[in-house]
């Protein structure tokens, strides 16, 4: 026996004496409500700019490469490489980011382009929908539970008045 906790003696009680935390014991919660309020709301993952501008240029530098390594393999000399190549990228870094069906092609991996396309769908679909900027979903119940409330206090208070004139 150990600090007065268990039995003083084992005999006799059919136990070995051994003392057990009892693990079923629930503690109650000290908050009420099960999970934060404010943490629920979806937020859109932001792309980093100066990442999709880095991906961008690795992919104009890609294509320049590929057609430099082709150039090459003709036996084309070496200020005739460099003049195409440089209006390769010249023409590429003219078109910028103007790709067409953006989120079709795109990794895993590629994160932020991920971000980037999934904004632009949803904006388009705000667009066709007639949905404001500033919607905030479930809104409309919370306007309800607003109201509910109002006429609950209203109730309360012309009660309270009643009272007070008897």
């Amino acid at each position: 026996m150990s600090s007065n906790v268990g039995l003083s003696t084992p005999r006799g009680s059919g136990t070995s004496g051994y003392v057990q935390r009892n693990l079923s014991n629930l503690r109650p919660r000290e908050t009420f409500a099960p999970y934060p309020t404010s943490e629920l709301k979806h937020r859109q993952r932001q792309p980093n700019a100066e990442i999709l501008e880095h991906d961008r240029l690795r992919q104009i530098e890609v294509q320049v490469f590929e057609l430099r390594d082709q150039l090459e393999d003709d036996g084309i000399d070496e200020e005739e490489i460099e003049a195409q190549t440089e209006a390769l990228r010249r023409k590429l870094d003219a078109e910028g980011g103007r790709d067409e069906g953006r989120g079709k092609g795109l990794k895993v991996h590629q994160v932020h382009e991920l971000a980037k396309a999934k904004i632009e769908e949803s904006q388009r679909l705000r667009k066709a929908l007639g949905i404001r900027e500033d919607y905030e979903e479930g809104g409309h119940w919370k306007k309800g539970e607003e109201r509910l409330r109002e006429g609950l206090e209203g109730k309360r208070n012309e009660r309270g008045l009643e009272r007070e004139r008897y």
